[in-house]
This record gives C-alpha cells, sequence and structure tokens, in this order.
C-alpha cells in the first residue's frame, strides 16, 4: 500500500537549473512599468523570503532582463552576479534555517520568450499588446522569482502601461489610476500561487461581465466569444456540485485576437485563442475551468505528479460532457481508452519524464484512472473522494500518495493492483466493466 510521504525539497531532476530549494518566498511585490511600442519592460520585484537550508547565497531566477540594483532587507548590497538565468545573491557569513529577508531586485530590459524543449514559454510580444504564458518555467521571462513548482506565494503587482492598452494580470483587480499618457493598474493574489501560474495580457482588450466572472476580449469579437463561453457559468455550477466551492478570488477568461495553439490556464485566469470559440472546442473551456480546483488550488509539489492536475482536468471534461447531454462519462472513458491503446505503452503516469510532462498520454490515462476508481468504487464513494481531494487540500501542495491515501480511506479496501496497473506499470490496463 502507498502511505502519503514527506516531501522535500530539491533539485528537481526536471528541471535541475530552475529554482532555489534553499528558501521559499512568502510574498511578492511587482512595481512594473511596461512600454508596447517598444517591448520594455523597467521593474522592482520585492520578495519576502525564508530561508530553509543554512546558505551564503541564495539564487533568484530571471531569463533574458537585466538586474540593476539588488537591496537586502533595504540596504544596497553589492554581492550579487547575474548568469543567462538567474542572479545569484550572496552573503559574507551563512544564513541560517528560519531567517526571514526582504530581497528587491531593480530590473530592465526586453522581455521575450524562453526557448525550453516544451517550445517558446514567458514573455511573448504580441502586435499590439503582450501576453504571458508560463507554464512550467517561463516565469522569470518577467520577473525575478523563485521559480519552483513547489514555492507558493502571494503577491502584490502593480503595472503602468501606455493608457490605450487593457491590463489583466493574475489577482484581483483593484484600484487604476490615469495619469498623463500612463495607466496604473493593481491587482493582489491573497491565496497561495505558483510563479508558473501567473499570468499577464496587455491589449486593446473590454472586459465583459460573464456569470460572476468576466471576459476580457477585443470589443469586436465579444458577439463569436459571448456565444462560445455562455456555458460557462453553467460548468462553475456542474463543478461546484462536484468538487466544492470555486477556490479562487477571481475568474477571469482572456480571449485575444491572435490564435493560439492551446489554451492555459492561470490562478483565477485561464487564456484562449481566437481559434477556441468553436463548439467543438467546449471541451477546452470545461478544462481550463477545472484546472482552478486542480493544479491551481490543490497544487503539486512536484512535477512528476503533473497527472494529478492534468488527469483531473481531462477527467473533468467528461463530467461536464454527461451533464451537458453529451457523450456519457462511460462512453468517453471508453472512447478515449480505445485511442490510449493505439498509443506507444512506455510512460509511468507517476514519472513521465521531461520529455513527455504534457503527452496527451499523462492526460487520458490519469482520466482513466479515475474511471478506474468510478467503477470500482460506485458513483457515491468516487464523488466522495472527489470532493474531498478538492476541499480538504484547498490552497495545498500534494503528491500522488496523498491521493492514494485517501482513496483507500474512503474505498475501506486495499487498491494496490489498481495503483500497481495505472501508476506504476506501463502496459494500458483494461477499464472495468460499467456497472
Amino acid at each position: 500500500m502507498i502511505t502519503p510521504a514527506t516531501t522535500h525539497r530539491a533539485p528537481h531532476p526536471y528541471m535541475p537549473d530552475t529554482g532555489d530549494p534553499r528558501y521559499a518566498v512568502r510574498h511578492y511585490a511587482l512595481d512594473l512599468d511596461y512600454t508596447p511600442r517598444t517591448n520594455r519592460l523597467d521593474g522592482t520585484a520585492t520578495l519576502d523570503v525564508t530561508v530553509l537550508a543554512e546558505t551564503k547565497a541564495l539564487k533568484v531566477d530571471l531569463i533574458g532582463l537585466k538586474a540593476a540594483k539588488v537591496r537586502v532587507n533595504g540596504r544596497a548590497h553589492k554581492q550579487f552576479t547575474q548568469s543567462r538565468r538567474a542572479v545569484q545573491v550572496k552573503f559574507d557569513a551563512p544564513l541560517a534555517p528560519g531567517t526571514e529577508l526582504r530581497l528587491e531586485l531593480d530590473y530592465a530590459g526586453r522581455p521575450a520568450p524562453y526557448r525550453s524543449r516544451w517550445g517558446h514559454i514567458g514573455w511573448e510580444e504580441l502586435d499590439n499588446g503582450a501576453l504571458v504564458a508560463s507554464q512550467p518555467i517561463g516565469a522569470p521571462t518577467w520577473f525575478p522569482c523563485n521559480d519552483r513548482v513547489d514555492d507558493r506565494a502571494t503577491y502584490d503587482v502593480r503595472f503602468t502601461c501606455d493608457r490605450e492598452f487593457f491590463v489583466a494580470i493574475t489577482g484581483t483587480q483593484g484600484h487604476v489610476r490615469t495619469r498623463g499618457g500612463k495607466r496604473a493598474w493593481t491587482f493582489a493574489s491573497g491565496v497561495p500561487t505558483a510563479t508558473y501560474l501567473m499570468a499577464v495580457h496587455v491589449g486593446e482588450y473590454r472586459e465583459y461581465p460573464l456569470g460572476t466572472g468576466r471576459v476580457v476580449t477585443p470589443a469586436a469579437q465579444w458577439p463569436r466569444v459571448r456565444q462560445a463561453f455562455a456555458p460557462l457559468p453553467d460548468m462553475v455550477r456542474v463543478f461546484e456540485e462536484w468538487f466544492g466551492p470555486y477556490p479562487q478570488e477571481d475568474l477571469t477568461t482572456v480571449v485575444t485576437e491572435e490564435d493560439l495553439e492551446i489554451p492555459l490556464e492561470a490562478q483565477g485566469m485561464a487564456t484562449f485563442g481566437a481559434n477556441h470559440c468553436a463548439p467543438e472546442e467546449q471541451r477546452l473551456i470545461a478544462h481550463e475551468l477545472a484546472h482552478q480546483w486542480f493544479g491551481n488550488s490543490v497544487g503539486i509539489a512536484k512535477w512528476e505528479d503533473i497527472w494529478l492536475n492534468e488527469g483531473f482536468a481531462c477527467y473533468s471534461e467528461w463530467v461536464w460532457s454527461e451533464a451537458s447531454d453529451g457523450p456519457s462519462i462511460g462512453d468517453c472513458a471508453e472512447l478515449h481508452h480505445g485511442k490510449l491503446a493505439r498509443l506507444p505503452q512506455n510512460l509511468v503516469l507517476t514519472d513521465p519524464g521531461e520529455r513527455d510532462l504534457f503527452d496527451d498520454r499523462v492526460y487520458k490515462r490519469g482520466a482513466l484512472l479515475l474511471e478506474t476508481l468510478r467503477r470500482r468504487l460506485g458513483d457515491e464513494p468516487f464523488r466522495t473522494l472527489l470532493l474531498r481531494w478538492a476541499t480538504e487540500r484547498r490552497h495545498r501542495l500534494a503528491i500522488t500518495a496523498d491521493f492514494t491515501a485517501l482513496a483507500v480511506e474512503v474505498a475501506g479496501e486495499s487498491l494496490d493492483e489498481v495503483w500497481q496497473a495505472w501508476l506504476f506499470d506501463t502496459a494500458l490496463p483494461p477499464l472495468p466493466s460499467a456497472n
């Protein structure tokens, strides 16, 4: 039987050069000034940090932008160096575990995407503005940070831009002040948020209410967007019935005027391209919304467990399909099991590897594991399991062993053969017969 394990902070095997396990950030305060015409970003990032392991240096991730000054606890700090990927802040004496510091970095430059094995990620300059899609390690392209999936913090962001542009950033929007040709926008995120879930949108947008949230999109595009995203309030209702109350402070949907390869979630926000307004793309709306529970609220402590994000979001697509009079959950599972069976059987769900981190087999195999549990436990215990998972671990980090332990508790029996077949073996198991 798998039992919950205590996670420890260490360099991640998939991303060994990203993040610093020697400290954690409690809060980020970002004061940014952006000029779209020249794609120029000037900023000051203030990080309230707690030292976790004795060290004489702290590494702050920053890519493509130049750090000009560093302050520690409000005083100028000359002992820092910058490499292609990070700023090293050095100290004369070792910092003891538990030490709390305030790091301030002034920086500037022309932000650009980071070329990774998952494609170009991070800050992207558009024809008429900019957007940020940071998953998994693109956040340092626009602010200095400890870019680790297990280091979640709260945020305050002040973003100044030319007044003709609309700005949407992760967090609840606060005051917007106009002075001369500039407008300063403020945003606050009071829930624990991973760096990769911080998003930025700059464009000639307008905002429109939709349910309890809002849609941000160009005015000319709104009629088509309104029709495509009309089911969103009903999706929220269905998911709240399954997974508990909507867990975020904000619900913002951004639909760009450009086509995007894939939509992407952020904390309390999701981004779609103009091409995602087609009726057949409705499942993607459900998928990104579900991430507000799975991935953004219940967060993973290590990237190997990404199935806890993507498998649950994929399963939520099937939940919405059944609730909206489409194919049933069982029918969706059978369809995708057949498709998965035709793909290579060489992926371990709990350790897919860096290259296959976002492989569709992770998404679908994770969802099929959940369907296996539904057929094994029965509908009512299974829904109890998902509800407890989403509510009891609200805004907390989790690993696979946490979920398997809860599933065994709800089932009241050993599920070792299920875990072995779906989590650790590579061959695709058969689905149990539907009751």
